[in-house]
């Protein structure tokens, strides 16, 4: 009789547990049925199906929820991602400690193997200060930087012939950078002797610079434009003096202006200057004219040239060009200038 019992209540509370859990779903089912967060019915498939008026309005304003995507529920919607590498092997708890830091940067570089101590000189530099880093291989070799110690831990996107700008416009969408505070869009001839990142970004962040480079040492480099000239005196600035003969006005690029080669933006600098980048643009020429668009206001206040962390622009072509620098072409011109004294000495001397 107690057995009997005990089976009668055990049946009573799995047929409680049923019901509640039926009730349960379909309650959550005429919810889902309410919102047709599913429905994907085109304008032809609701005439066929006769679908009201009225229903119609509630799909359309559905769908045009910019908090949504497409019919998908809110709850499963993951609008962005990051650059960040997660290992199958590893765990939350057994991860660098420099990956809970509040704030993130991103570096990227077009890489080719000539340039390779260049670009080991780089990493080394940002690597320790809690930056993400990306390698653009525009000749192939990817398995050749495997003997550095950092090659493990950065990202290496390989795609033949291929300029920063193509890499830029298909791999570093604002919506897949949006966690880095900051994204550095360098070339990869720069020496980074004189240049600490963390130092820079303390200035950028105090002068409110949503757009900004390092200086050029003006004696190593190779220098475009007056403005990227780094200055002795001060931490950093926005503009050229008028009474340099090449900026009798102001605009760029004499104010309110950074130069292709090492450009950093902001997150909310690089959410328009990625829409700049046209999907066909290759070497980028004329671009950094149109920077300024996406300064989050004045140019002449937030773009500007650190001087105080200072780099080397060798002015090495991309894609494997003609490697020779500054330095060299100095020295080529005294070797020549010294072969053209020699030839003026024997022709005032006349014949022997």
């Amino acid at each position: 009789m107690r057995l009997r019992l005990r089976l009668l209540v055990l049946c009573l509370i799995i047929l409680f547990v049923v019901y509640n859990m039926s009730s349960y779903q379909h309650r959550q089912t005429a919810l889902d049925a309410k919102s047709r967060p599913f429905d994907t019915m085109m304008d032809s498939d609701r005439a066929a199906a006769k679908v009201s008026d009225r229903d119609t309005v509630k799909v359309s304003k559905i769908a045009a929820d910019p908090s949504r995507i497409g019919f998908l529920p809110r709850g499963i919607v993951e609008h962005y991602s990051d650059m960040e590498l997660k290992p199958l092997w590893l765990t939350s708890s057994v991860q660098s400690p420099k990956s809970t830091q509040n704030e993130r940067c991103l570096i990227a570089i077009p890489a080719g193997i000539n340039q390779k101590r260049s670009v080991d000189a780089i990493m080394k530099k940002f690597l320790p200060e809690n930056f993400t880093a990306i390698l653009f291989h525009y000749d192939g070799k990817v398995n050749e930087w495997n003997d550095l110690p950092w090659s493990k831990s950065v990202i290496h996107i390989s795609a033949s012939n291929q300029t920063k700008w193509w890499f830029a416009k298909r791999f570093l969408h604002p919506s897949v950078v949006s966690m880095y505070s900051y994204i550095f869009l360098w070339d990869e001839d720069l020496e980074v002797d004189n240049f600490n990142p963390r130092r820079y970004l303390n200035i950028v962040k105090s002068e409110k610079l949503v757009i900004s480079q390092p200086g050029l040492d003006p004696k190593l480099s190779e220098i475009h434009h007056p403005i990227t000239v780094r200055k002795k005196t001060g931490n950093f600035h926005r503009k050229v003096s008028r009474a340099n003969k090449d900026c009798s006005r102001e605009g760029p690029p004499c104010s309110g202006w950074v130069e292709g080669m090492a450009p950093v933006f902001s997150k909310s600098a690089w959410q328009c200057a990625w829409h700049l980048i046209q999907n066909d643009l290759v070497h980028g020429w004329g671009i950094d004219y149109k920077f300024g668009y996406c300064a989050q206001g004045d140019r002449t206040k937030h773009i500007g040239i650190v001087d105080s962390e200072f780099v080397v622009h060798r002015g090495v072509q991309t894609l494997g060009g003609s490697t020779v620098t500054k330095r060299t072409r100095a020295k080529k011109t005294a070797q020549l200038q010294q072969q053209t004294r020699v030839c003026l000495c024997l022709t005032s001397k006349g014949p022997l």
